[in-house]
């Protein structure tokens, strides 16, 4: 199976691109690829074996769901792996180049939709994340 990647580059300091990634109270503020989408409550348990969950939920209240995984290894502000809850793997990579920190996430694709939308999706939700690091 070929994994899915997508990446941009944030233009903050490392420690800054780490926290917001990984703190709930960050989290919630850029977790979600569109604007009738959003993100309302977000648990982190940032240790090998803890698990993080973030409720994504449509701004209409039609839909929710909790998105999961557990965390198998951490190098702190540099990679992240982690076991989706579908058992799907996913890293999360934190570089810091001369142009800023490039984060760069590959994930295996769940087979319900077509791996365009997936990886637009996701390249959504990371330029998200990259507006509000920006930012804050």
């Amino acid at each position: 199976m070929t994994q899915i990647t997508v990446q941009t580059i944030i233009q903050a300091p490392l420690p800054k691109v780490w926290q917001c990634w990984t703190q709930n109270e960050h989290v919630v503020h850029w977790n979600f690829a569109s604007s009738d989408w959003y993100c309302p409550k977000a648990e982190n348990n940032l240790l090998v074996g803890g698990e993080f969950h973030y409720t994504m939920a449509a701004r209409d209240n039609t839909m929710s769901f909790d998105f999961w995984g557990t965390y198998t290894q951490i190098e702190n502000e540099k990679r992240i792996e982690i076991l989706l809850g579908d058992s799907r793997k996913m890293t999360v990579l934190f570089e810091l180049t001369p142009s800023g920190v490039l984060v760069t996430e590959h994930f295996d694709p769940e087979d319900q939709n077509p791996t365009e939308l997936q990886q637009t999706g996701w390249q959504m939700i990371l330029d998200n994340f990259k507006n509000y690091t920006e930012r804050s």
